[in-house]
């Protein structure tokens, strides 16, 4: 027996071959029939419905067909496996249509194609799961935002470059995490408006002879816009691309925070105390309480940003068309970033909304640091009237020679700062000890820097309650764009359901 006999011998000399059967068909099977059965469901009925008022097949077949699809075991469907009877599960449907309702519900398939029907259920998917992730966004920054306003005056160390940089507060790096979340929030609902747009009509590539109506296919699916080239409306796979890369930028910039998180709950840092129910003990070490839940975090969004790229390198060099057999091992990659984005961003709500922060260290820890010395040449300035560089240079030199000393920015004596003056600019200075010490007191650093974005407790108040203002505004687009959908869901159904029961 030759090498071709052998493997049609094990593969079948038929469609599908074993190998590719295992190896794509019933792996996309199986995501199809999890992911894809309800918005194909959607699109059948939709596209029932338009077929009829443009009266492009009869009241009668519309009828036929609508009680076909009404009749469909969706439950049997979704757990069916796949046995290579049919190629996949939009022709299983399409046989058990045909089954029901005779060959008139060929006609459903009238003035439309795989294509333009496939991008369509994608886009329908991706939408559904991008509002996931936008309502936990949302969540998390609710969380955040109430965390924020509960560290208003938690002063803390903020560092630049990992070194002690200057005094700032709970409240203020919190809030530039806010920040980079409303613009992760705003990136992912941009994609989604892209995404929300209808292929339907375009068919195999452009459009029909058929008088079809686009515009209502556009408004039964709930969609926002339609994709007016019919060669765009299949050929174009930005939409997945621009979900893949809001997707992975947003993993990237929770990834930063999860990772300061983390180094926050060492001893040696000893800021964060995270909650019990997500920690877990030693097997060997009685003193351990492991932050787990943040490590989990770290890897799993670090996988987030792989499934993205995943995305982005498989549409990479596609041709310029019809790449649906391509999407169909492409989608799941998206599917999974975004279910990933979901859960990290609701495990991330519950892990703040829990933790204890070590006010007291991280309040001495501040007193004692070298942070605040950018307010004494500052303060230098303003009371002696020198260039800022000249400032630097005599609190430089103060700094180096404290730390010789191994004194604590607080233990810094007036003398030693006229000492350090003297040498430098050859007299004394006319800052008092009580103006000395206000420099170095980190809370009153943070309450002076008043400027718009500033850690001072009267401008987090104002930028808290200005974000909160657009978190809801966010909610209500929020549930706007769900009522949509579910109201076009609610039409199709009751239209669908009151042909099928007429006599």
């Amino acid at each position: 027996m030759g090498v071709q006999e052998k493997i049609f011998e094990r593969e079948g000399s038929v469609f599908p071959g074993k190998t590719y059967a295992e190896a794509v068909l019933e792996p996309a099977f199986n995501e199809a029939k999890q992911h894809l059965l309800g918005p194909m469901m959607a699109i059948n009925k939709a596209h029932l419905i338009m077929l009829a008022e443009q009266k492009l097949i009869s009241k009668e077949e519309a009828k036929q067909i609508a009680k076909a699809l009404s009749e469909l075991d969706l439950r049997a469907l979704q757990s069916a496996a796949y046995t290579g009877e049919y190629e996949d599960l939009f022709f299983q449907v399409e046989s058990q249509l045909l089954g029901r309702a005779g060959d008139v519900a060929g006609n459903l398939h009238l003035a439309r194609s795989r294509n333009d029907m496939g991008i369509a259920i994608y886009r329908m998917v991706l939408r559904q799961k991008l509002l996931v992730v936008l309502d936990s966004a949302l969540r998390l920054m609710e969380q955040l935002l109430i965390f924020a306003e509960d560290h208003l005056e938690t002063v803390m160390i903020g560092y630049t470059h990992t070194q002690q940089a200057q005094p700032t507060t709970m409240a203020h790096y919190t809030m530039a995490v806010v920040d980079t979340l409303t613009r992760d929030i705003r990136r992912l609902r941009e994609a989604y408006h892209n995404c929300n747009r209808s292929s339907m009509g375009a068919a195999a590539l452009t459009t029909s002879g058929f008088s079809i109506s686009r515009e209502q296919m556009q408004q039964l699916l709930g969609f926002d816009e339609l994709i007016e080239n019919s060669y765009d409306a299949i050929g174009g796979a930005d939409y997945i691309g621009e979900v893949a890369t809001a997707v992975q930028l947003a993993a990237i910039n929770l990834g930063r925070v999860v990772q300061d998180l983390l180094l926050w709950c060492t001893q040696e840092f000893a800021v964060l105390k995270v909650a019990n129910p997500y920690v877990q003990i030693s097997s060997i070490m009685p003193q351990k309480r492991n932050p787990v839940s943040l490590e989990h975090m770290r890897a799993l969004l670090s996988s987030c940003v792989g499934n993205t790229q995943t995305v982005l390198t498989m549409v990479h060099n596609t041709p310029f068309g019809d790449i649906v057999d391509t999407e169909d091992d492409m989608q799941p990659y998206a599917w999974r970033s975004l279910e990933i984005m979901d859960q990290m961003y609701r495990l991330l709500a519950a892990v703040i909304g829990t933790v204890e922060v070590n006010k007291e260290v991280l309040l001495q820890r501040a007193k004692a640091s070298y942070a605040t010395v950018t307010e004494l040449a500052d303060t230098l300035v303003r009371t002696d009237h020198l260039s800022f560089r000249t400032s630097h240079h005599i609190v430089s030199e103060v700094v180096k020679q404290a730390t010789r000393q191994g004194l604590a920015a607080n233990q810094i004596s007036l003398e030693l700062v006229n000492q350090t003056a003297q040498a430098i600019i050859g007299h004394p200075l006319s800052i008092t000890a009580e103006q000395l010490a206000q420099a170095l007191d980190p809370t009153h650093f943070i309450d002076i820097r008043t400027l718009p974005g500033g850690p001072s407790p009267v401008e987090m108040k104002r930028v808290i309650e200005d974000r909160k203002g657009l978190q809801q505004a966010q909610r209500n687009w929020l549930q706007a764009a769900r009522n949509k959908w579910e109201q076009a869901k609610q039409h199709l159904d009751q239209v669908i359901s009151g042909w099928s029961e007429r006599e």
